[in-house]
């Protein structure tokens, strides 16, 4: 199986399935002699989590990271950095059931169909448990951006159609959705109930920021720091859709509107969202991400069967109601992973 290897200096490799005994990750270039404990990273992996919030899944897993190699004496030595979680509330009988049948929206059938099999027990590699690997070498890559002082934030900017109406960062943390406008907070809430009742799902936005990000980082041609970020951020499973900046809004600008007027000291506005021809320009980067619905829902469904013959399914087992806001922590080290590996590969262009 291919394409589990992420970056091209700072590498990061993960392993492991949502019902195997381990999940982890493998990053190779990290930098020595940074700070990173245990702790640094079991910071970050205690936001994306299962069992904690309410209306998430009920599956409850510590997720204790333990770093086995790469660090001495507290600090990085420029080797290998291997990082471990293992799954402690595995349930896979939950799945018997799907032994034999496709479920709508997940990756089962395709699965089935590059392979010729596949891990029917909670979506095997497909499994948003994957992206426990991804958050733990996040957390290692804002090492790196720490030394550089590069700040990247992200939050819920929307919700089942409920989105946020002011941006209050010191507050993104505080809440349940992880939403930075204390206002909405309840109101999300309510929307969750009502589908949770209906048997049914929620999608949403979800919004990163970078301040402190230098100008020079990216390529202009194939290489382009938005279409590197927009992969990235695309490699996580439940994201339909990346917007930099302005996004898709646009296209409904003149140039004269889109267009963001240089003046002494940077830029007046930032419809580009931070990057110019594919190079980061020196203002805050802003990306968003569509989310789609959690398709593991307790409705009826049509699906087929291995033999393709029809049948009915409606999906049991312990599931979110949305992705958010467990994956706003993915989606945050999606975008720590990708700067880190531009801003090292910047630095060795650079080398004299």
């Amino acid at each position: 199986m291919a394409g589990n290897t992420f970056g091209q200096v700072f590498r990061v490799t993960t392993w492991g399935e949502s019902h195997g005994p381990a999940l982890g990750a493998v990053i190779d270039g990290c930098p020595p002699r940074l700070s990173l404990s245990a702790g640094d990273v079991q910071h970050e992996l205690d936001r994306r989590r299962p069992g904690v919030q309410a209306h998430a899944s009920s599956r409850r897993e510590p997720d204790a990271v333990e770093i086995l190699s790469g660090v001495f004496e507290g600090r990085t030595t420029g080797a290998p950095i291997s990082l471990i979680v293992y799954n402690r509330d595995v349930r896979s009988q939950d799945y018997d059931a799907l032994r034999d049948l496709f479920r709508p929206g997940h990756g089962d059938f395709t699965f089935q169909a590059k392979y010729g099999i596949r891990d029917h027990r909670g979506g095997g590699r497909a499994s948003a448990r994957e992206t426990v690997a991804r958050v733990a070498a996040g957390a290692v890559a804002q090492k790196v951006l720490d030394r550089e002082n590069i700040q990247v934030t992200a939050y819920t900017l929307e919700l089942g159609g409920v989105r946020a109406e002011k941006i209050d960062e010191a507050l993104i943390w505080d809440n349940p959705f992880f939403c930075p406008d204390p206002e909405v907070v309840e109101a999300m809430a309510a929307r969750v109930q009502e589908v949770k009742a209906q048997g049914d799902s929620l999608g949403g936005v979800v919004q990163v920021r970078v301040r402190g990000c230098p100008a020079g980082l990216g390529e202009p041609v194939f290489d382009k720091l938005d279409a590197a970020l927009a992969q990235a951020v695309m490699s996580v499973g439940a994201v339909k859709g990346v917007e930099i900046g302005a996004g898709f809004a646009a296209a409904r600008l003149l140039g004269s509107e889109d267009n963001d007027p240089l003046i002494p000291g940077g830029f007046a506005s930032n419809h580009a969202g931070g990057i110019l021809a594919g190079i980061s320009n020196g203002d805050d980067i802003v990306v968003s991400a569509a989310v789609k619905p959690i398709p593991s829902i307790s409705r009826k469904q049509q699906t087929v069967n291995l033999e393709g013959l029809p049948r009915v399914i409606r999906v049991g087992g312990r599931h979110d109601i949305s992705a958010i806001p467990r994956i706003v922590p993915v989606i945050l080290a999606m975008v720590r992973l990708t700067l880190t590996d531009f801003l090292l590969r910047q630095r060795a262009n650079l080398w004299p």
